[in-house]
């Protein structure tokens, strides 16, 4: 299971909220998606990582559901 917790830490770190996210070209309706664990598309991961300057590994992780 893909889990987007390590994008909320990342964006807490960083002083950035979901509003200034959206002020800076992010869509917030895949903001709000991605708190749902909804799919996102690879365009989507890019924005994110060059909007909050961050690696892959800062937005998402991978979680072994066994």
């Amino acid at each position: 299971m893909i889990s987007y917790e390590p994008l909320f830490k990342t964006m807490k770190k960083k002083g950035i909220t979901s509003y200034r996210l959206g002020k800076m070209g992010f869509p917030l309706s895949n903001y709000y998606a991605m708190k749902r664990g909804d799919n996102i598309s690879t365009h989507t991961l890019n924005q994110l990582c060059k909007l909050l300057s961050c690696r892959v590994e800062e937005v998402m992780e991978y979680i072994d559901e066994e």
